[in-house]
């Protein structure tokens, strides 16, 4: 009874609704209209993210904690003596990887162009600004970071080639160079397993690659200003250079290529999306239409997508006026809002059809807004329900709750302008059907004895039905009404829709099986960009060993220990390393003392003897001190070695493995260590981080429809839509692992909005089978067919055709975008169309019970009978 009170409140609260639209169709039509231009004028405050780490990188994670300790403890500005690429997080840097055609990095022809390169970077200028009396020349040496000699650092391997250039020079013999750790000649270690790629042989005999760095200092303001400019001409003096010298591969890298190549996919976007607008424009004038030219409806198409793109300028005002920021997952938010929109006015128009033609338009109106708008209302709240909760700050994943924020507010919006700016724009078209004109050049029809005397083409033009059955005249009703709902519910055909579920099924876990994480921020930026390039030539020539691992002792240690040292030496075995405690210890039993000493007899021969060597000074930089009592040696506070492993193809996964034992291994012992590299950031709790925001809307989606079968609709319906998003859903994941989609932030962000999308195409379908009462099973299936699969249809085709130009992007987001939206469509489709219509023919709800008077099936079957007047006039009196 409670259920069935709230269904009829509601129904009449939309019909009140709808009459009040109805009664002010030109407020309603006009004010969106106007509030979006005055939006829309807020793109002068249009800004675009920068700070992509903090987008795709979990927002809260462990290793963010420790890379702040870690930049506390040793920052980058700290390491005079050397730097190790990728070991923390530089800042400003220009990087370029070299590769031959032919022969080795080593060769003479190709060190010596190597070298060249070099110094033209070294004396390259930039002038900021561009002009005026206050321009400025800066060059590396302006910018660079200063050793304690105040020299720019400089990569190891520039010293190595420098060294074997001047040894050829001279005929000398040429120094050996030792792969990853090498030996200099002021005899002091450096690992070059990040500089030296496609080596061969332990003593280098021939390399296919370099890798050289060059970091900015960019403390802020004008420093800042000036490092960008650099690392733009950085690129153009690479691009340069290679075009002199062809035999070279150059394949830079900046602090900047990252953010650039991601919001690159936005600009390549721009023309696909028009196009997509248009594809979608055209298909969806022609579902609108009919052959019966009153009746057609083409313009409602074009005013639905002209209510979607209103409502999306309107969010996008608003969120330019909050100072919101733009970032390239956003491309998928019209996607999102093009099927919610489209399936609400195609089930309006599909209402409106079925509405007495007798009526008047305000009755004909509010009988579309209480049939269709509490169904509409459901699938809102289930798309406001998952973005909501995937917005909220329980996702740990920046870019997912921006996006679903943003989502949830388009789709707000676009609800209130279908209630508003499309239904008015119904209101206007009914009219024009009242007063018998054409659909399309709204020019009244002339009566079948005055067309009969007209051209072939004008009565083909003119086209209408006076007194015959008009519910046939849509091409995809009736289809659906003469063949394919005869043809799904046949007895020979259900068996092969079973089988063809269960195939869905096992190849869905097949892939489901297989999900990996993607937590490489290059799957996400623009294809054949700097970023994409240089990670190729990367994992080609440097996939051999991690990056370099920071081993961090960020508390004091009795390091004069024989069993904290043996600990320390057994975490570091295996590894490739450079490590001042190993370092130090084979220093003491060259010159036979014991390892194991008092405290202050170790401290005093490391800082008075060890660190004064030349080929041990570098490790003062790893090496922190803390004062302690007047006469006292000091303790050392905190220390670091720096650790490579030996790798595979599947590095990243490898790297995660390895973060995870290490993180375990230090809760156990008795040395407090950390270990920190910047890509930890993406790698630290990613699957949990992207996995979260789409359980909790998938737990929301359940709940709201739990809570929705206990006061609105039928429970079964609940039921059923329950397992419906849970079936294309699992599809979804698993089909787009098939198609190598990895788990990344964008896939997770389109499964989210896939669940609103099977809840539009399924849900009507399954609240009309439902409400009938009194008949067969396969009757009401095809009855609902008529009546909402005929929407569903209309709206994945046009959402189908959107995607085709997406797909023709060159871009790894746009690719992921594509790829899960078309199997979303795709999903949605087989459930709607194939599988929900052949199961709900055997199983509950039941229709053996008999329907009571006023019952909602009978009411529409009685609304569905066409009244056909020979006049074409109605008594607007007696209607009302």
């Amino acid at each position: 009874m409670l259920r069935q009170v709230l269904h009829a409140g509601l129904r009449t609260s939309f019909h009140a609704l709808g009459r009040f639209v109805a009664s002010h169709p030109v407020f309603f039509a006009s004010a969106p209209v106007l509030l979006s231009i005055l939006l829309g004028s807020s793109f002068s405050r249009y800004r675009v993210e920068e700070d992509v780490e903090s987008l795709l990188a979990p927002k809260h994670s462990l290793a963010k904690i420790e890379g702040n300790l870690v930049d506390s403890l040793f920052p980058v500005n700290r390491s005079k003596h050397a730097l190790y690429s990728d070991l923390q997080t530089p800042g400003r840097y220009g990087r370029v990887i070299i590769t031959t055609r032919k022969g080795s990095v080593l060769d003479p022809v190709h060190l010596d162009a190597i070298l060249k390169l070099h110094r033209r970077i070294y004396q390259m200028q930039v002038t900021v600004p561009a002009t005026g009396f206050n321009s400025f020349n800066y060059s590396f040496s302006n910018l660079c970071l200063l050793d304690d000699k105040n020299v720019c650092i400089i990569d190891d391997i520039i010293r190595a080639m420098e060294e074997i250039q001047s040894a050829r020079n001279s005929n000398r013999s040429v120094p050996v160079l030792r792969y990853p750790i090498t030996q200099l000649v002021d005899g002091r270690q450096a690992y070059i397993g990040h500089q030296m790629g496609g080596v061969q042989g332990w003593g280098v005999r021939s390399a296919r690659a370099l890798q050289l760095t060059y970091y900015l200092q960019a403390p802020g303001g004008l420093m800042d200003r000036v490092a960008s400019q650099w690392e733009k001409a950085f690129c153009a003096e690479l691009q340069h250079f290679a075009e002199l010298h062809p035999k070279l591969g150059l394949y830079p890298s900046t602090s900047s290529s990252l953010r650039t190549d991601f919001q690159f996919s936005s600009v390549l976007a721009r023309r696909p999306l028009l196009a997509s607008l248009g594809v979608c424009g055209v298909l969806v004038v022609l579902c609108c239409s009919m052959r019966d030219c009153v009746r057609s409806k083409p313009w409602l198409g074009l005013l639905a997508l002209l209510s979607i793109t209103l409502s999306g300028l309107t969010a996008a005002g608003i969120l330019n006026l909050t100072g919101a920021t733009y970032n390239s997952t956003y491309l998928g938010i019209p996607f999102v809002m093009l099927g919610h929109g489209l399936f609400g006015s195609f089930e309006m128009l599909s209402s409106w059809r079925r509405t007495r033609e007798d009526q008047h338009v305000k009755e004909r109106v509010a009988s579309v807004f209480e049939d269709v708008m509490l169904r509409f209302s459901g699938s809102t709240m289930i798309h406001l329900m998952t973005l909501g909760l995937a917005a909220s700050p329980l996702t740990n994943m920046e870019a997912v709750r921006l996006f679903c924020r943003t989502a949830a507010l388009a789709v707000t919006i676009s609800y209130v302008y279908m209630l508003s700016f499309y239904s008015s724009c119904l209101v206007f078209t009914g009219y024009l059907e009242t007063g018998y004109r054409h659909g399309c050049f709204c020019r009244r029809v002339p009566k079948p004895d005055r067309l009969d005397s007209k051209p072939a083409w004008y009565r083909c033009l003119m086209y209408t039905r006076y007194q015959e059955e008009t519910q046939d005249s849509h091409l995809l009703l009736g289809c659906v009404r003469r063949c394919y709902g005869d043809w799904i519910t046949n007895t020979y055909v259900k068996p092969f829709v079973v089988l063809l579920y269960l195939v869905y099924i096992s190849f869905g876990l097949m892939g489901f099986l297989q999900v990996t994480q993607g937590s490489d921020p290059s799957a996400l930026v623009a294809m054949d960009t700097a970023t994409v390039l240089y990670t190729r030539a990367q994992q080609r020539y440097f996939s051999s060993y991690s990056p370099v691992i920071g081993f961090y002792i960020y508390e004091s240690a009795p390091y004069w220990n024989a069993s904290v040292q043996r600990d320390l030496l057994e975490y570091a075995k295996g590894f490739q390393r450079i490590s001042w405690l190993e370092a130090y210890l084979n220093y003491l039993s060259d010159r036979n003392q014991s390892t194991s000493q008092p405290r202050e007899n170790f401290t005093r021969t490391l800082r008075h003897a060890f660190l004064r060597e030349p080929q041990f000074a570098h490790f003062a930089d790893d090496i922190i001190f803390a004062e302690r009592g007047q006469g006292e040696e000091p303790d050392v506070a905190a220390s670091r070695i720096f650790l490579v492993a030996k790798t595979t193809e599947n590095k990243r996964e490898e790297m995660s493995v390895l973060l995870d034992t290490l993180r375990r291994l230090s809760l156990t012992s008795r040395v407090r260590f950390l270990i920190f590299n910047p890509s930890f950031v993406y790698l630290d709790r990613y699957a949990a981080a992207v996995s979260s925001p789409l359980r909790h809307s998938l737990l929301a989606v359940l709940f709201l429809l739990g809570l929705s079968s206990l006061a609105v609709v039928e429970p079964l319906v609940s039921v059923w839509l329950g397992l419906t998003l849970l079936s294309v859903q699992f599809g979804v994941l698993g089909f787009m692992t098939l198609w190598g989609v990895e788990l990344d932030c964008m896939s997770v962000l389109c499964l989210i909005s896939a669940l609103g999308h099977s809840a539009d195409c399924s849900g009507p379908l399954l609240c009309g089978f439902a409400a009938g009462r009194g008949e067969s099973r396969t009757r009401w299936v095809r009855v609902a067919l008529e009546r909402h699969g005929v929407p569903s249809l209309q709206t994945l085709i046009c959402y189908g055709a959107a995607l085709v130009p997406v797909g023709s992007i060159r871009s790894n987001l746009t690719r992921t975008l594509f790829r899960c939206l078309t199997l979303t469509a795709a999903c949605s489709a087989l459930h709607t169309l194939a599988f929900l219509p052949t199961l709900l023919t055997f199983l509950p709800p039941s229709k053996s019970r008999g329907h009571g008077p006023g019952g909602e099936g009978q009411r529409q079957e009685v609304e569905c009978v066409e009244m056909n007047d020979s006049t074409r006039v109605v008594d607007q009196i007696t209607t009302v």
